[in-house]
């Protein structure tokens, strides 16, 4: 097991934890894959089977009680409550749906965002009864706080971070964050599921009315339901980094793009957003350790995230769902 922090290994409800869910885990595979003996047979996976799944999941290898979950509650698949208090959110999927890549996550993401704001709810997840992943709403856009995969032999340690003690404090730390973040398009597919990737985002999808898309293509998101607060377009819908839009986010933030910075977003939130600018800029290389004339805008970007103490994030292991990681910096 990954090594925790000191003061997060030695609480006892962390170590009691992991004893449960070491010897719950096999229980939990178990049942899912009875579950899962209606697709092989009858060759369809409904939505419900994941919710079905997930509701094993937290009850089973976690520590939730059943009366803890609640069902299609105003259209979120799960609401996970403790003492009157919304503390998780999460949008299923069909089993094996989110394998096709960072666009399904990224569809997905935007339905619970959506659910969560309306509800006030600060932490949302989805998963399709094999890939699980979590995160907080954090400063207008997403912040790690496990990436699961639910059909692995042995349990993650991460799973603390979505249990009753680990839910209400701020991760720290992943564990094994290479392996947990494949790219779920290398995932094993779901024996007996004709079409699988092919399930498209809700119709209903909200898209911003000049820019034609959905609040995950922004950097910064006050409120998904209002796209008066989407703030500096940098991605595709289907999730690719846009280098047409991303320099000038970038200068809207950093400098002064023409001659109109950013007002709107809460100083607070700016270090969280040139984070992701950051991430957008390393996928596509143009950061000044990937290529050897780097515009201004891109050299700016890095002395800001270095000078934040953010650089490792952005060349690290922490990159968006799906997305590919980008190689150390060379200084």
């Amino acid at each position: 097991m990954h090594e925790y922090p000191k003061h997060i290994a030695e609480l006892s409800s962390f170590r009691k934890f992991i004893q449960r869910i070491e010897s719950a885990w096999p229980e939990f595979r178990q049942r899912r894959s009875e579950r899962l003996a209606q697709v092989a047979r009858n060759g369809a996976a409904p939505e419900k089977l994941a919710e079905d799944i997930l509701s094993d999941f937290f009850t089973i290898a976690l520590d939730w009680d059943l009366g803890d979950l609640n069902n299609q509650l105003q259209y979120a698949d799960i609401v996970l409550t403790k003492s009157g208090l919304k503390r998780l959110l999460i949008e299923a999927k069909h089993p094996g749906s989110l394998n096709a890549g960072q666009s399904k996550l990224q569809a997905a993401l935007h339905q619970a965002r959506g659910y969560a704001d309306q509800q006030r709810v600060q932490t949302v997840a989805i998963s399709d009864g094999c890939l699980f992943y979590a995160a907080d709403i954090v400063n207008g856009g997403f912040r790690d706080r496990a990436w699961l995969r639910l059909d692995d032999d042995t349990f993650s340690a991460d799973s603390w971070w979505v249990s009753v003690d680990g839910i209400y404090r701020p991760p720290e730390i992943l564990a094994n964050p290479s392996h947990a973040r494949r790219d779920p398009s290398t995932a094993s597919p779901v024996v007996g599921l004709p079409g699988v990737g092919e399930i498209q985002p809700p119709a209903a999808t909200l898209l911003h009315p000049q820019h034609g898309r959905p609040a995950s293509c922004f950097a910064y998101v006050g409120d998904a339901l209002r796209t008066s607060t989407w703030k500096l377009p940098y991605r595709f819908a289907d999730g690719r980094a846009d280098a047409a839009h991303l320099s000038g986010a970038i200068r809207a933030v950093v400098s002064n793009y023409r001659g109109a910075r950013v007002k709107t977003i809460p100083e607070a939130a700016l270090s969280d957003v040139l984070v992701r600018l950051g991430k957008a800029a390393a996928e596509l290389r143009k950061m000044p350790t990937q290529c050897p004339k780097p515009q201004l805008s891109y050299q700016q970007l890095h002395q800001a995230l270095q000078q934040l103490g953010r650089l490792h994030e952005v060349f690290g292991c922490d990159v968006p769902p799906g997305g590919k990681p980008c190689p150390a910096p060379d200084s």
